[in-house]
């Protein structure tokens, strides 16, 4: 056996018979890192790919995404999303260039959403790469994306939506995948995989028990075996303070010194929720009613999805309504709307993606915005280690951005309040709800002392086997 192949558990009397060999998982992604999430199924004449995400955050992760999969992309039969975040479906162009040719399967929301996500990351790819070239800032000559907009094209014409149908990969069509509500964003999905007698959990980014927009998460199904992200597995969530009094005295501060507000925010889920706080504490008069901009087109988009009626199944129509009455809101669509923000005249709210600020045009507003003290950066929720949201948190001085240093003099603000990922507590829940415990369960998605933390609460709790996977490990799943 090779050293990476290890049994969850050993066979039984009856599963000893079986022929072939066993179906086998391989880590390709988000293992030892929060980002890059891509896990290969393998057996049953099937060779599936559970979500296909961009590593992001620190270099040495980030340049996984240049390098040749560790998979043959032609010999994979068919992609599965749990959700449309980048780090879960943004490497779809590189695969779909590399040369997979088969279908994406994803619930009607994943698919509206990843188009728009993997357009705009496109576009990114190329701009950043001829901003390159420009500038001269780039240790490549000349530099090139890792993708384009018409290898994004491609992979968008791949994705298939399934509704409520159990989806059939393979030749032998033995490998079903079913899409279980997974309450992060609007689509998002935990994945379960039956290969033969094997099956499989992969939860996806687990969204909280009070969504503040989606409708709360399905119970997960029976499995032999979970695969379970660990972004907030060795902290648990402070307790929501339904006021925003943090957010609001920030507010509060920034305009009367005469500033602005940026607050980078995913430009999918995050940008509605915080839309939601600010609607609400106009509202209630808590801040004053000034100009609040959404600069982001793929936010712009997405909230579009999020109000599309095709979707009101999965979305509190109370939220919607709320969203609805807040009368100070601004669309920045073009670029020249964008940079004028950068210099507003009065003061005002932007809204801007990305939410840990690695790209799109949050950077050029930091960039402006960042060295006047009379300005504020409200950081939402999770930022990656490696990420320029990261090293606002951690309070650097000057931040590197298109080659050159900005200095630090505007105030940072973090709220704690805005995540829409599980804490521990709540993924050993999640875990706890499945019909009967898992015989084996692998700790992904999380920072190393976040995934180590939650193996330790799972092997309490639950008796079963718990591995934190190293990249590339494979293990046997009969």
């Amino acid at each position: 056996m090779d050293r990476h192949e290890r049994p969850a558990r050993p066979a039984t009397p009856a599963r000893a018979a079986r022929s072939g060999p066993a179906p086998a998982l391989t880590f390709l992604g988000a293992a030892g890192t929060v980002t890059g999430s891509k896990f290969l199924l393998e057996g049953e004449g099937a060779r599936l790919m559970v979500d296909c995400g961009l590593y992001q955050g620190e270099r040495r992760w980030r340049a996984l995404n240049w390098e040749a999969p560790p998979v043959d992309p032609a010999s994979v039969d068919a992609v599965a999303l749990s959700h449309a975040h980048l780090d879960h479906c943004g490497y779809l162009p590189a695969l779909v260039r590399g040369g997979f040719a088969g279908p994406v399967h994803a619930t009607a929301g994943t698919a509206a959403l990843a188009a728009v996500i993997l357009r705009d990351s496109a576009h990114l790819q190329e701009d950043e790469a001829e901003g390159a070239r420009r500038g001269g800032w780039s240790k490549h000559d000349p530099p090139l994306p890792l993708y384009t907009v018409a290898d994004a094209d491609e992979a968008i014409a791949a994705l298939r939506p399934v509704g409520d149908a159990v989806v059939r990969v393979g030749s032998a069509g033995a490998t079903t995948v079913t899409f279980v509500p997974a309450g992060h964003i609007l689509g998002s999905s935990s994945v379960l995989v039956e290969m033969g007698e094997a099956s499989v959990l992969f939860s996806g980014d687990l969204g909280r028990p009070d969504h503040p927009v989606l409708r709360p998460r399905a119970r997960p199904p029976a499995a032999r075996t979970v695969v379970v992200e660990s972004t907030y597995g060795d902290r648990t969530h402070p307790e929501v303070d339904p006021e925003h009094r943090v957010m609001a005295d920030a507010i509060r501060r920034t305009i009367r010194r005469g500033g602005s507000v940026v607050v980078p925010a995913f430009a999918v889920d995050r940008t509605e929720i915080v839309l939601l706080a600010i609607a609400d504490l106009v509202e209630s008069g808590s801040i004053p009613d000034v100009p609040i901009w959404v600069d982001s087109p793929m936010a712009l988009a997405a909230l579009e999805i999020y109000r599309d009626p095709a979707h009101a199944g999965e979305v509190r129509p109370e939220a919607l309504e709320r969203l609805r009455r807040l009368s100070g809101l601004r669309e920045a669509h073009s670029a020249e709307e964008s940079m004028r923000l950068n210099t507003p005249g009065t003061p005002c709210i932007i809204v801007s993606a990305s939410g840990m600020a690695t790209g799109g045009r949050v950077v050029h507003h930091l960039r402006h915005l960042l060295p006047q003290a009379r300005n504020t950066v409200l950081l939402t929720g999770y930022q990656a280690i490696g990420t320029r949201g990261r090293d606002l948190q951690e309070g650097v001085r000057e931040l590197k951005m298109s080659g050159h240093y900005v200095p630090v003099r505007a105030e940072v603000v973090t709220l704690d309040e805005f995540s829409v990922h599980a804490d521990a507590d709540e993924l050993l829940t999640w875990i706890g709800e499945m019909p009967q415990p898992p015989e084996s369960v692998h700790v992904v998605h999380g920072e190393p002392a976040a995934a180590r933390a939650l193996a330790d609460g799972i092997r309490d709790r639950f008796d079963c086997a718990v591995s934190v996977p190293r990249y590339c490990e494979r293990v046997l799943l009969d």
